[in-house]
């Protein structure tokens, strides 16, 4: 397997968004939330592109993340995405990018509990209303 601390940003982020997606898809789940409409509507507090870029800049802010997972998150932000924001700015889903890239590389690397613990602080922060999403 290809080193993840080599890999490109935004194929990192291609996992990474998947990563996430699933333990919140889970989360949700097991809060007893069953049908689909309700599931879509209420998974996008958590994995919206605003939601990802919020959460990302409080783990900055917090001092949550190592040296390596603070350049995992440059290396996605700033990678060369092919793709259109939608209903966000650029700035945004570029941010959005880099922090589905820190999920990536950590699957890569093997890191689950890391991968718990994040994944577990973005769902107390949603929970906790303490989201500034007007990005």
């Amino acid at each position: 397997m290809n080193d993840p601390l080599l890999m490109n940003g935004i194929a990192l982020a291609y996992l990474g968004d998947a990563v996430y997606e699933v333990y919140i898809r889970q989360h949700l789940l097991e809060k007893g939330i069953s049908k689909p409409a309700h599931l879509q509507r209420t998974a996008t507090h958590y994995v919206s592109a605003k939601a990802q870029a919020a959460l990302i800049e409080m783990m900055k802010e917090q001092d949550l993340l190592t040296e390596t997972e603070i350049g995992i998150f440059k290396r996605g932000r700033n990678a060369k995405s092919y793709t259109k924001a939608k209903n966000t700015s650029a700035v945004t889903y570029r941010t959005s990018t880099g922090f589905e890239a820190v999920f990536g590389y950590l699957k890569l690397a093997g890191q689950q509990e890391r991968i718990d613990q994040l994944a577990q602080w973005c769902i107390e922060q949603v929970e906790a209303g303490g989201l500034d999403e007007e990005q």
